[in-house]
C-alpha cells in the first residue's frame, strides 16, 4: 500500500479512535468489503472427539475454541446453529462449552489432544486439522445458513468516507483488483500470500484451499441478511437493515 493512501487510512482511523462520541461513531460504521481473508468462504466446526456427530452430541466434558465468546463471527454461527437445533429460545445452549482461543492456540490443543475438544475455525487451521485423521468435520457455516456467506469486511466511518472520497475509492479499487488477480491466478496468489506471510505451509497446500469451490472470493456480500436478521431476534442488534445496501456504502454496488 503506498505510504499516502496507508497514512490516510491511519489518520481517519485515530481521528475516529479520538472522538469523545466514540459510541456514536460505532454507531455509524459501515463496511466495505475486504478479499483478503476468504470473503464468502465455509468456516467449519471440528473436532477430535469421535463420538460427537451433530450439535447434540456435544456434553459437559467438550470444550469449543472459537477466536472469542458470543462476539466471534464463529459465536455467531454457533448461535445459529443451536438456534436451528435446540429452537430459538435456546441459541446460548452452547456457549458454556466455549473458550476464545487464538485460533493457531486451538489449532494446537485440539491437535494435541489437550484443553478442547472442538474448534470452529477458518482457513488454513481448518483444513490442516482435517488432515489429522483424528479429526472430523461436525458442520460447516454455510450448512448453518443454507448458503454461501461473507465471512470478513473492512469497516470506516461515515466522516471518513465522507470527508475522504479519493481514499476510500483507491482503497475500493485496488480490494476490486486483488480479488480479480486472485480468481485470475490461484497458484500466484498462493504463491504470494506464503512468501508474504513467511508461512510454513507449501504454495500447494494454500492454492488447494483457493480452488475449493466454497472459498469465492468476491466483493459481492452473501448471506448478510440471515445474520442480521439472527441477531435482531437475538437482541444482539437494535434495528434491522431492511436489506445489504442499508449496511455497505453505495460505491460497492456501482456497475451492478
Amino acid at each position: 500500500m503506498p505510504p499516502p493512501l496507508r497514512h490516510g487510512i491511519v489518520d481517519g482511523f485515530a481521528d475516529c479512535a479520538q472522538d469523545d462520541r466514540l459510541k456514536e461513531q460505532l454507531d455509524s460504521l459501515q463496511p466495505l468489503h475486504d478479499p483478503f481473508s476468504a470473503p464468502d468462504k465455509a468456516i467449519n466446526l471440528n473436532s477430535s472427539n469421535p463420538n460427537v456427530k451433530t450439535l447434540a452430541d456435544f456434553t459437559s466434558k467438550d470444550k469449543i475454541a472459537l477466536p472469542a465468546v458470543e462476539v466471534s463471527i464463529q459465536a455467531v454461527v454457533l448461535q445459529m446453529a443451536a438456534a436451528k437445533a435446540f429452537g430459538m429460545a435456546n441459541y446460548k445452549k452452547l456457549d458454556r462449552l466455549t473458550v476464545g482461543m487464538k485460533h493457531p492456540d486451538a489449532m494446537a490443543a485440539l491437535l494435541s489432544g489437550t484443553e478442547v475438544t472442538a474448534h470452529f475455525a477458518n482457513s488454513p487451521f481448518q483444513e490442516q486439522e482435517l488432515q489429522n485423521p483424528a479429526v472430523h468435520r461436525v458442520l460447516s457455516s454455510y450448512e448453518v445458513l443454507g448458503e454461501p456467506t461473507t465471512l470478513n469486511s473492512v469497516y470506516t466511518t461515515k466522516k471518513f468516507h465522507d470527508n475522504n472520497p479519493k481514499t476510500y475509492q483507491a482503497v475500493l479499487n485496488a480490494l476490486k483488483e486483488a480479488m480479480q488477480f486472485i480468481n485470475d491466478d490461484k497458484a500466484r496468489a498462493a504463491k504470494i500470500y506464503v512468501e508474504s506471510e513467511k508461512s510454513k505451509l507449501s504454495a500447494e497446500f494454500v492454492q488447494k484451499i483457493l480452488e475449493d469451490p466454497d472459498f469465492i472470493v468476491t466483493s459481492e456480500p452473501k448471506g448478510i441478511m440471515k445474520y442480521a436478521e439472527f441477531m435482531h431476534a437475538a437482541k444482539k442488534m437494535k434495528n434491522l437493515p431492511k436489506s445489504a445496501k442499508d449496511i455497505y456504502f453505495p460505491e460497492l454496488y456501482q456497475g451492478k
